[in-house]
């Protein structure tokens, strides 16, 4: 079952990344994020699974497609799945033809992700190493210091991720007090959350306040990783939160701390990404002459495995594939 679920998310992000990859540099985030969605969800419906999108592209009214609550693939086949989605992370990124825009989907055991509205949260996320050792409520340069004591570094050379918002203005500066190297980026904070619990990608730690949904697509990668996500909501309205409780959102304690369990608490969780544009975690769509190669990363918390997977794509299938890797 696992294996059935692993190869229809990684066929649902390959398809999605190859349709968004045609749009890069275009200008057009709408048009990239369209093809994206129409790939992954006609993908999707191809297969033998019977699934619930609990993570999508908005509510129905908003999002013709892909909308929470919509139901994809095979109705009457046996295995039920939750999946969350976000058929392409970093619009902007394809638009401008910038780095680390990726294709994403996870997916488990229905209720085993959470419906979480499409509000923000602020988040902390760390590492396998560091996971267990810190606290979203404590002050930043002593979050800092215990991450450098658990990774065996100066403060110094720790690198944290943070969103390019004015918002951040505070974060930023407690950062640089703290004596952290510091990574501003413009949208992504997803491809970095995952970047954090890998090794050798120099990321060591993201914080900030990022969407709600992201912050449930970081839980699930992480729960496969080892890694740790720590997050509170971050209500911009009276109908945001009042759509929370619907949700069986804690609203009424803005203080509730959600870990990588609460966002992510299925046993069998499957987390699947595929990249777009390049990026230190992903290498992006490489078009050739009659095809295409895909770079995607694939985990398995059942299985507890984590792969990357490259793979060629011919789009004459009378052509033969010369691949060099």
């Amino acid at each position: 079952m696992d294996k059935l679920i692993t190869d229809n998310a990684l066929a649902a992000t390959e398809a999605a990344a190859l349709a968004a990859a045609r749009q890069m540099g275009r200008g057009d985030r709408d048009g990239a994020d369209r093809a994206a969605v129409e790939a992954m969800r006609e993908a999707m419906d191809a297969a033998d699974l019977s699934g619930t999108i609990v993570i999508g592209e908005g509510e129905r009214d908003q999002a013709p497609m892909l909308y929470i609550g919509e139901k994809v693939g095979n109705p009457e086949a046996a295995v039920m799945i939750d999946i969350a989605v976000d058929p392409l992370e970093g619009t902007n990124l394809v638009a401008t033809g910038a780095p680390n825009a990726i294709t994403v989907l996870a997916a488990s055991e229905p209720g085993g992700l959470m419906h979480a509205p499409d509000t923000y949260l602020r988040k902390l996320v760390v590492g396998p190493g560091v996971a267990g050792h810190v606290s979203i409520h404590d002050p930043v340069d002593a979050t800092i210091r215990i991450i450098a004591a658990k990774l065996g570094r100066a403060v110094s050379d720790i690198t944290v991720v943070v969103l390019e918002r004015p918002r951040h203005e505070q974060l930023i500066a407690d950062l640089r007090a703290s004596g952290a190297r510091i990574k501003l980026i413009p949208d992504g904070d997803l491809t970095a959350g995952i970047s954090a619990a890998v090794s050798g990608t120099g990321v060591h730690a993201v914080m900030g306040i990022g969407g709600a949904p992201e912050g449930v697509l970081t839980a699930a990668a992480l729960k496969c990783l080892g890694g740790e996500i720590q997050a509170t909501f971050q209500w911009r309205s009276d109908e945001e939160r009042e759509r929370g409780r619907k949700m069986g959102v804690a609203v009424d304690d803005p203080d509730r701390v959600y870990t990588t369990n609460d966002l992510a608490s299925g046993e069998n969780v499957v987390f699947c990404a595929t990249g777009v544009t390049d990026g230190e975690l992903l290498r992006g769509v490489r078009f050739f002459g009659g095809g295409a190669r895909t770079h995607s990363l694939v985990m398995s918390r059942a299985q507890g495995q984590v792969s990357f997977v490259d793979t060629v794509h011919m789009f004459d299938p009378n052509q033969p594939a010369r691949v060099r890797l």
